[in-house]
């Protein structure tokens, strides 16, 4: 799993008239995990800053929805 994929397992009532889900997943940024912004971080150039929605690589972090994933999509 992702470093930024968290899950969570939520309380499963014996009475629920739907089909429980079991385990949830949400999206963590990097940015909570880098207390300061260390000098001389490597950067994207304009054009990929622009499609990345940020300018540092440390901080760039693609969204993937739970259904990507269970379709076959990469895990790092």
């Amino acid at each position: 799993m992702n470093k930024f994929q968290r899950s969570w397992y939520p309380y499963v009532s014996p009475f629920d008239p739907c089909k429980p889900i079991t385990v949830k997943t949400y999206s963590t940024p990097p940015n909570l995990f880098m207390g300061f912004q260390p000098p001389n971080l490597p950067q994207f150039t304009p054009m990929e800053a622009l499609r990345a929605g940020t300018l540092w690589k440390a901080f760039y972090d693609p969204y993937y929805s739970p259904y990507e994933r269970a379709k076959g999509g990469s895990e790092e």
